[in-house]
């Protein structure tokens, strides 16, 4: 595993949620770059790495890209297994396929570990099912902050039909929900806003559509929190109400 770079998924922060394959890279690993939302207890898996952090986090001071790249390039090319342990999935929404590429066009050895993405373990752990039969067929994962402040098709999104799972979207609230209701969304569509996701500190908020800002303003939401929008934020629970009165 010597002279490489591993892009790991570290997961939404809950430490039992590393795979296996993150927990043998970063045991290997010479150098671990650490993202700002990763879990420290996770470093107990690299104790003899030198540890080096690259936060990146929206709204706050940033290491440069630039200079992540860099890091990256010498550590590789002084021999080194290198992890750069990212929060989530290194694919979604993470920049890993930018790293990747970058890397591979300098000569690097470059391997991807998936993780758990905070949108999926945040909605399961509020009982959520994102895909449901006879409710949603598929979901779609989408961020509220772009690069270029572009905006994203949101009237598609409102007629897709499927479970949207918004990242980066607590400062874009008020425009989240007027987009959507001007593509058509219902304004009684259940929303759940869900604060430090997989965390012991973790807290959710279920509201509609209509009130979603409203009512976050009352939670007092804070990022990183994931909004998941659709039927199955209410269906789930109703399904479980059924099956108990039934039993």
């Amino acid at each position: 595993m010597s002279a490489k770079v591993w892009l790991v998924g570290a997961g939404p922060g809950d430490p039992e949620l590393l795979t296996l394959k993150a927990v043998r890279a970063l045991r290997e690993a010479d150098v671990v770059l650490i993202d700002d939302l990763v879990n420290p207890a996770l470093l107990e898996h690299c104790p003899a790495a030198r540890l080096i952090t690259v936060g990146k986090r929206g709204g706050c001071r940033s290491t440069p890209q630039a200079f992540i790249h860099r890091l990256m390039l010498r550590y590789a090319r002084q021999g080194k297994c290198v992890v750069r342990l990212k929060g989530g999935d290194p694919c979604i929404f993470g920049r890993g396929g930018e790293e990747a590429a970058w890397l591979r066009q300098q000569g690097v050895e470059v391997e991807l570990v998936n993780g758990i993405t905070a949108g999926l373990a945040g909605a399961t752990n509020c009982d959520i099912s994102l895909t449901l039969r006879g409710v949603s067929r598929g979901v779609t994962l989408v961020t509220a902050h772009t690069q270029d402040d572009s905006s994203l098709n949101w009237r598609a999104l409102a007629e897709g039909g499927t479970t949207l799972v918004i990242y980066m979207g607590v400062a874009k609230l008020g425009e989240i929900r007027r987009q959507l209701l001007e593509g058509g969304m219902s304004d009684d569509m259940p929303v759940a806003m869900i604060e430090n996701a997989s965390l012991p500190q973790q807290r959710e908020c279920l509201s509609s559509l209509a009130r979603m800002q409203d009512d976050a303003h009352e939670f007092a939401l804070k990022s990183p929190a994931i909004l998941v929008i659709g039927r199955v934020a209410q269906a789930t629970q109703a399904l479980a109400a059924l099956a108990s009165a039934t039993a």
